[in-house]
Formats: C-alpha cells, structure tokens, sequence
C-alpha cells in the first residue's frame, strides 16, 4: 500500500505561488529557468535573523527590492519584470479558484492581490525614477514602456511611432490598477513622459496616419482623475513661451498635434504624411468616380473619428471641475494667439493649420450639441456682456455691428456703474474702466470696433460665466478663424484653378500662334499648378464638403445666433424700433456675416439644407438688410441678399425655400420694400471700390426682384410701394436703375468697338505675326479682359433694361415725374440711337450671345418701355420730354426702330404704338420750336444755372443762396444728397421757394406770349391786305 503524499501547509502553497510570481528562489536548487533568480544575500539575512527559507506575504516587498536592486544580467529588465509578476499573479489567481479548501483559497487569494499591488507600485517607482534599479536591457527606448501596454489595452501596438513593441498584451486590469489608485506626486512624472510620448506619435500624421490608437490611449488616460490633473498641469499643456504664437501652440502643445491630424492642405514645413493629395486625388482627371467616392468615404470616416475622440477628450476634462478652468483656458489660448487667421492674408509660420481649426471647429460644436435643441431654450444663458467683461477671450480690435468707439464707451461706463453699485451690495466685486483705442480689423477708418475697454475686477477675481455661455462665444470665433476662413480658402482655390485654366488656355492659343520654349515651359509650370490646386480642392471637399453632419450642426449652431441676436433687439417684430439696442450694436459684426457665409456656401452644396430650419434664417434677413442704423456695413447687408438668391426656388430647386417667399408672413410684406431700400444704399458704401462693388450687388437684388414681380402678392406689394413711396424709395431706386443701365450698356458697346479693333489685329496674320511675341502676348491677354468685361456689363444691363421694361407696364407714374420723366426718355433715346442709329453696324459681332449681347431683344424691351409710358402719359408730357433731349434724339430713329421691329417680327400692336408716339413727338418738337421763339431772349436770372434752361418753379438752396429750378435740384438730389454748389447737405424739404422770382418769370411767359400773339395778328392783317390786293390785280 503506497504512502499517501503528505498535504501541503498554507505556508508551503504561499512560498510555492510567490516562487512562480517573482520568479526568485531563497534556495541555490539550479533551476533550468534562467529568468529565476538565486537571492543569496537575501537568504543568507533570513536565515540569520532564525526564519524559515519561504516566500511569504511579510517577506515579499522585502524580496522585490532585492530582486530588482540586484545585478542579474540574465534576468529580464525590471519594468518587463514587474508587469510579468503582475501577469504571472494574474495567472496564479486564476488557479486559486479551484481550491477546495476556503480558508486557504481566501488566504492565497490574499497574497496574489497582495503582489498584484506590489508588482503596480515598483512599476510605477520605476517609471518615476528610471534610475532607480540596474536595467541590462540593451534596447532601451525614449518612448515610455507603458505606451506599449496603454496601446495593447486600447487595441494596436508602438510600432508606427518609432517604439519597440514587445507585442504582448498588457495583462487583464494592470492598466487600471495602475492609474487607479495611484498617488498623484508619485505618477505625474510617469504621466509627463506618457503625454509627451502621444504627442510626438501623432506630429506631422495626417488623417490616413495613424492617429487613433494615440487619440484612444490619450482618452483613456483623461478618463482617469490622476490622468486628467496630470494632462492640464503638464508644462506642455499650454507652453510658456516669449515667442508663442499660433503655430508653436499647435505644434507643441499636448492637443495641438492631435489637432493638427487633417486631410486639409497645409505649408511644407508643417506637411503631414502620408499625403492625402498625392495619394487620393493625383490625376484625378483619370481615376474612375467610384475610386473618388471611396477616398473621400474614407476621409470622411477618419475625420469623423478624430472629431468625436477629441470632443470626448475634452468633454472628459470638463465635466471634471478641477480641470474645466484649464480646458476654458486652453481653448482661449488658441484662439487668441491665432486671431490673425481672420486676416485676408495669413501667415503660416505665426498661425496654426486650417487643419487644426476646422478639427476644433467641429470638436466645439459637438459641445455646443446639448443646448443647440430645436426650441434654443437654453440661450437665455448666453449673456451680451461676456464680450466686454470676459477676461478670457481678446475680443479688441473686432468691428462691431454698428456702434462706434465712442458709443462702446459710454455703454461700458453706464454699464459699470451698475455693475459698482450691484456688486458693492453684494460680492464686493468693484469694477473700473480702463479705455484705449486698439485699431479695427475693417479696412474703413470710419468702421466702429469694439475697443480693447476691459474692466477691471480690483479684487483680482475673474467674472464667472456659465460653461453655455463661455462654450457659445468660444465657438463663435473658432467658427470665424476655422470653418468660415476655411470657406473662403476654398472659395480662393476655385477662382485660382479658374484663373489658372483661363491662363492655361490663352497660353495654348499662343502657343499655337507662335511657338515658344519660354511659353511652353509656362504651360507645364500652369498645369503643375492646376493639379496640385485641383488635389487641394478635392481635400476641402473630402473633408468639409460631404461632412452634412458638420454643416448641419454648424447651421443650428448660426440658428441658435440669429434668435440669439434678434432677442436682443425685443425679439421677431418689423418695424425695427429707431433706437438700435446697444448690446446688439456692440455684437462683432462677424457673428452675423459667419452666419450669412455659412447659408451661401451650404445653399451652394446638394441637400445640404435639407431638414434645416430656415425660417428664423429669412425673419432676421429680412428685419436687418435695409437697416443700416442697426448694421452699418452695406457689404454685410448685401450678404443677406446673396443668402435669399441662393434660395429663389429655381436656383435650390427646393420645395422648402419657395415657401419662405411666398408663404412667409415677414416676406410679404417687407422683402420688396428693403430690397428697393438696400438697392439705394449700395449707391454709397463708403469703400475705395464702391462704384464697381454695386453693380454685383445690385445684379442680385435684380434676380431677386425679377422673380418676386412674378408672384402675385409681391407684384401687388410693390405696386402700393411704387404708389405710396412714388416721391421717396421708389423714386431713388428707379434713378438708380436708370443711372446703370446708361453707365453699363454705354460701357458694354465702347468695349465692343476696342474689342472688334483688336480683333482686326489679330486677323491680319502677316501684320500681327511679325509683332514681338511679348507685345502680342499681352494684346491676347487685353482682348480675352475685354470679353469678360463685355459679358458682365452687358449681363447686367440686360436685367436693368429688362426690370425697366415690365415694371414699366404696370408703375408708370414715378417715370413721368418732372424730376424724372427727362432722365427717362433722355435714356431711351440714347438706347434707340445705339441700336438703329449710324453705328448700329459697327457694333456687329461675329457670336453676339456669347457676350450676353442680344439687339433684337434690347430694341423690343426698349420699345416696350416708350410704349408703356406713353399710354399712361395722361398729361401729354412724355413726347415733349424726347424731344427736349438734345443729345440722342432724333425723329428718324423711331421711323428706323419701327422697321427693325417689323424685320423681326414684333406684336403689330406694339409698332403701331411706337408710331403713334413718334408722330405725337414731331408735333411737340415743333411746338417746343414754336415756344422757344417766341421766349426770345431769356434774362440770365430766369435761366436754371446747371442746365440753363428757363425755370418754371424756382428755388433757393439754403446754404449756397443759389437759385435753381426745383425738377432739375430734384433729379441732383437722386443721386447725391448735397449742393451741388458748395457740398453742405441738401435735402428735398430743405428747398426755399421763390416765390417772387416765379412771379416774374410767370409774367415774362405771359408777356412773351402776348406779343408773340400781337405779332402773329400783325402779320396775319398784312397778309389779307396784300392779297386782296394781288386779287384785284388779278382780275
């Protein structure tokens, strides 16, 4: 019978464990594993102090150290030894589980956690104190050898990033208990070196890089309260530095490099690989549509990614009151050191990627997502003041909506006054106002900013604002400098590649012409060019374009602004109050033109709109385009007429915008009035280019009202306008229309004679061939210019031609004014005389609808218009006014007119019409004739000074005492509010009858009238007697 095998003691079981944890032996027994380590100094001690040569709890840490203090060459490095006791305990703890006896299952289950803890602890005294044991490991590393384990935890391994990898796994719940429960003093410097490892893993990776395992280990060491202090308490988190700016935040800061991760172009230095324009979109020309798509899928996906890891990184840190300050203060940083990304012009080297900007543009309005809810009920949160009395953001220098330095002051002093008195009730807060002037960012000296007035809190505390109203204004300008300046890149890289391939082809046509090696080194310098723009284009597109999700929430986010900003202003009421409300006077004016930017360029995407609310998008256009005592810039006006063009139902083919037209409360009853209003006010804008900038404005205002005639309660509203309004807006607005149809169709045909010239140059080959190649280069440049002018021009004058032409067919009134009916018909007559007068033929082109130039159309709509105030004309007044213009008219014309029309086969009726005025103008020709004989001399102080004619209803102006003819100061004064004299202001009502100066002429006409009457009775006897006399004779 065989002796059983004796039971082992719960002593025994806790040395055998412990051996195979710490891989040590008190005992020389010449162990085959050479990771086993012989600790005969430390065996030799327990001996003399009369303890048995076991492995216990008591003896544990006591043997580590000794282990890891110890010269073993052999044995593994100590972090590699320390986390493999973590894992071997694991392994053991997992045996334990099947002891049947409790009490030492309980007691071993003790131990095992007892070297899990301590296997922890030296890893993280290790880590901090690298110095502190011998490592024989040869391949040392400057990356963190916990990276490793963190990227294993959260999936991947260091390999991308330049690190060794030993490829296993961190062993289950070392990750956690290491971060856990450790002191804050003895981790931090293990935190340090891990944060600036994740740094430089993901400097100058782009967005088919690999930056998620990074961003994942970076969240999951913030989701830890140690983790998170050590984050925001890193040197790196926001750098200190004499020489900080935009891009050394971007490039060093621990979130910069994950901001910078991006499929957007950026400076070559600052390049990240791979390149996603050489790898997607090289030769996009060639690559199938379906190959397209799934980059930018991919890119899409990625980006997405990065989005929402940043956002939850950050959101981690906020929801954690000891580093919500920091996260608040990090974000202000960026953005104030990148201010100037708002400039036309950037620099790279002093301001950080669009890349990092469009990312934080997106991170920033996944925090703004909990009170971006359809009923904004949150936004009473967001308090006006935060602009002026925040201490975080550098708002100076921005251009306020209307108020001007001055004003900003005043509300500053009013407002700190109550702030003194509340707070001295109160918290003790006592605030002051410190005023210096900071220079606007507006290219206009005149333009109001908000200057750099900050109050001061003597007591030294900061003002505190709710995290919604910090998150609002934060996004605000992050919106501004990323995605609105990203907009604008992308909008410059458009007109670039266009420029480029307009270039690109005049080259060609050259080359053609007459080949050289210089014009062919050009063609291969452009087409470089246009493929790296055109893989720079398809980037943006990648990631901003088809990002719907972005857009969206970028558009909600501008919706919460618009109700934002009307609530200050008393909420969605017309008619505006007089007063502008100074706190939405002293808004950044850029809060509003983001928004209008964000509707142009998303009305411009497919579908992107859809689902949006844009009701409260057209009440604040409506109520604020023809405002300027509310917003002063008319550029930033004319926005919001580009916003509603985009939105004409043909233009975004939508169901959704024809409603806001023609179902919408505000817009039928305001949209013509501020349209004519905004019309006017482009006239004077107060910029160096303010003469050409109206006509693309205006241009349109015109599509907009052309489409409004068409729908029957508009064309109704603006028939009570042009009624109600015939002396004020309307008036102005058709003085306007009239002023740039003559200016643009007088431009359109002189560049249609220099073009024709130039085109003869070029067809006579020998001549044109034996010019110098420079020359003939920029003579093909000139005429190419000349087309596009003519093409714009000509487009523009057609819809002023064209506006005149059907509104004039039901408001006929206002062209009949004295002050307006010579204007008008001097304008027609000009037209006519362009059209089928003695040049008519020079003006021929060999494709007349390429330059938008259409005669025949021209002739009709011009005719139309003669013929619709003609049948209005009451008063018999409108052919004495053609005649009376002695520059253009002649009555030959309308007998030419009228045959061209019958050639092209106009409305009989219409023809008939326009004879009918053309013999009603002969007869007031004559009768003019008649009149101004028998005038005979005027007396100079009868005669208007600016025309000299004779005047019917004089009037003194008040500054310069000049007297003129009221009709012709009137007609000034459309276009020009001052005398024309001595420039004062000058108003209609301001005008001084006189009264006695009429009284004379009036007796002048009569008198003249008299003795013409006498004469022809004189006249009229002699002839009687002289033929009853020569009868007489006869006989």
């Amino acid at each position: 019978m065989a002796t059983p095998k004796p039971s082992k003691t719960p002593a025994e079981i806790e040395d055998i464990i412990l051996r195979k944890i710490f891989l040590v032996s008190l005992v020389d027994s010449m162990e085959n594993d050479s990771r086993v380590v012989y600790l005969e100094m430390t065996a030799a001690e327990i001996m003399s102090e009369g303890k048995e040569l076991r492995l216990s709890r008591e003896l544990m840490e006591r043997v580590v150290i000794d282990r890891l203090s110890g010269s073993f060459p052999t044995a593994e490095p100590p972090f590699q030894y320390l986390v493999n006791s973590y894992r071997r305990a694991y392994e053991e703890g997992k045996k334990i589980t099947s002891m049947k006896d409790k009490n030492v299952r309980s007691e071993m289950e003790l131990a095992v956690k007892q070297a899990k803890k301590l296997a922890v602890s030296y890893c993280r005294i290790h880590l901090g104190n690298p110095d502190m044991f011998p490592n024989h490991d040869k391949n040392k590393s400057s990356v963190s050898p916990l990276l490793p384990l963190i990227f294993a935890e959260v999936g991947g391994n260091l390999d991308d990033f330049g690190g060794r990898s030993s490829g296993a796994a961190s062993p289950p719940g070392f990750i956690e208990e290491f971060f856990r429960d450790a002191d804050y003093d003895s981790i931090e410097p293990v935190m340090k070196q891990l944060y600036e490892d994740l740094r430089g893993s993901v400097l100058k990776v782009s967005a088919l890089g690999n930056f998620q395992q990074p961003l994942r280990a970076l969240l999951l060491l913030v989701n830890y309260p140690v983790g998170a202090k050590a984050l925001v308490s890193h040197p790196w988190w926001i750098p200190k530095s004499v020489y900080l700016n935009g891009r050394v935040m971007e490039m060093t800061s621990i979130l910069g490099p994950f901001f910078h991760v991006s499929a957007l172009p950026d400076h070559a230095i600052f390049k990240s690989d791979p390149d996603i324009g050489q790898q997607c979109f090289s030769e996009a020309s060639t690559r199938r549509p379906a190959d397209l798509l799934s980059s930018f899928t991919t890119i899409k996906t990625v980006m997405t990614g990065l989005y929402d890891g940043l956002a939850e990184v950050l959101m981690c840190l906020l929801k954690n009151t000891n580093t919500r300050e920091n996260v608040l203060e990090y974000l202000a940083e960026v953005i104030n050191k990148n201010s100037s990304r708002g400039h036309l012009q950037v620099d790279p080297l002093s301001c950080a990627s669009s890349g990092m900007f469009v990312n934080l543009s997106a991170v920033m309005l996944r925090l703004c997502e909990p009170f971006l809810d359809a009923n904004m009920s949150k936004r009473d949160k967001i308090d006006p003041k935060y602009v002026f009395y925040s201490n975080r953001l550098e708002l100076s220098g921005l251009t306020a909506l209307h108020a001007s330095s001055e004003e900003v002051s005043q509300w500053f002093e009013d407002n700190s006054a109550k702030v003194d008195t509340s707070t001295s009730a109160g918290d003790g807060q006592n605030r002051v106002i410190q005023s210096q002037d900071a220079s606007s960012s507006s290219s206009s000296a005149n333009t109001p900013s908000l200057q750099n007035n900050k109050p001061v809190n003597i007591s030294g505390e900061k003002t505190k604002y709710p995290f919604i109203c910090e998150c609002f204004f934060m996004t605000a300008r992050v919106l501004n400098l990323g995605l609105l300046k990203a907009f604008s890149d992308f909008k410059h890289l458009v007109q670039d590649i266009s420029r480029s391939e307009d270039t690109l082809a005049s080259f060609k046509a050259m080359q053609e012409q007459a080949p050289s090696p210089q014009l062919q080194q050009d063609i291969s310098r452009l087409e470089k060019e246009i493929e790296l723009y055109t893989q720079e284009k398809f980037c943006y597109e990648a990631q901003i374009l088809r990002d719907g999700t972005l857009l969206q929430r970028a558009l909600s986010y501008y919706r919460l602004m618009v109700i934002w900003l009307v609530g200050l202003v008393g909420g969605f009421k017309m008619p505006l109050s007089p007063t502008c409300p100074k706190e939405f006077a002293c808004m950044p004016e850029h809060f509003v033109e983001d928004a209008m930017e964000l509707l142009i360029f998303a009305s411009r995407i497919p579908r992107a709109l859809d689902g949006v609310m844009l009701d409260d998008f057209m009440n604040f256009i409506i109520m604020f385009m023809a405002s300027p005592e509310y917003i002063r810039n008319p550029y930033l006006r004319s926005k919001m007429v580009e916003v509603l063009n985009c939105w004409m139902p043909r233009r975004s083919g939508s169901k959704a915008t024809e409603t806001l037209f023609e179902g919408h409360q505000l817009s039928l009853e305001y949209l013509v009035k501020n349209l004519l209003k905004l019309y006017v006010d482009i006239e004077f804008t107060g910029s160096h280019t303010q003469f050409y900038d109206k006509f693309n404005i205006r241009h349109n205002i015109a599509e907009l009202l052309e489409y409004l005639w068409q729908v029957p309660s508009h064309r109704n509203v603006w028939r009570r306008i042009a009624k109600e309004e015939e002396k004020g807006i309307y008036l102005n607005f058709l003085n306007f229309l009239i002023n740039d149809s003559i200016y643009l169709l007088d431009e359109s045909l002189n560049k249609i004679l220099e073009l024709k010239e130039l085109e003869a140059e070029m067809s006579n080959t020998v001549e044109w061939e034996s010019r110098p190649a420079q020359e003939r280069q920029e003579r093909t440049r000139l005429f190419h210019s000349q087309e596009n002018i003519i093409r714009i021009d000509m487009k523009l004058a057609n819809e002023d031609v064209s506006m005149l032409a059907f509104t004039s067919e039901q408001i006929i009134s206002p062209f009949l004014l004295p002050e307006m009916v010579e204007r008008v018909a001097s304008m027609l007559n000009y037209f006519l005389l362009q059209l089928v007068g003695p040049q008519r033929k020079s003006l021929s082109l060999k494709d007349p609808e390429k330059y938008e130039f259409r005669p025949k159309l021209l002739l009709k709509q011009i005719v139309t218009i003669y013929v619709n105030l003609a049948k209005g004309d009451k008063e018999n007044i409108f052919p004495a006014a053609i005649t009376r213009d002695g520059r253009s008219y002649n009555e030959q014309l309308f007998d030419a007119a009228s045959d061209v029309l019958r050639k092209i086969g106009e409305d009989a009726r219409i023809i008939q019409a326009f004879v009918e005025l053309g013999t009603k103008t002969r007869v007031a020709a004559v009768e003019a004739m008649d009149a101004e004989a028998a005038l005979g001399d005027i007396p100079d102080e009868f005669l208007d000074p600016i025309q000299y004619t004779l005047m019917k209803d004089p009037v003194i102006l008040p500054s310069s005492r000049v007297i003129v003819d009221r009709p012709v100061i009137q007609r000034h004064l459309l276009s020009d509010s001052t005398d024309p004299f001595n420039r004062s202001p000058l108003t209609s009502d301001m005008l001084i009858p006189d009264v006695e100066l009429k009284a004379k002429i009036e007796e002048f006409i009569k008198s003249q009238e008299l003795r013409r009457r006498e004469g022809l009775g004189s006249q009229n006897s002699k002839d009687k007697i002289q033929t009853t006399d020569t009868t007489t004779l006869i006989e």
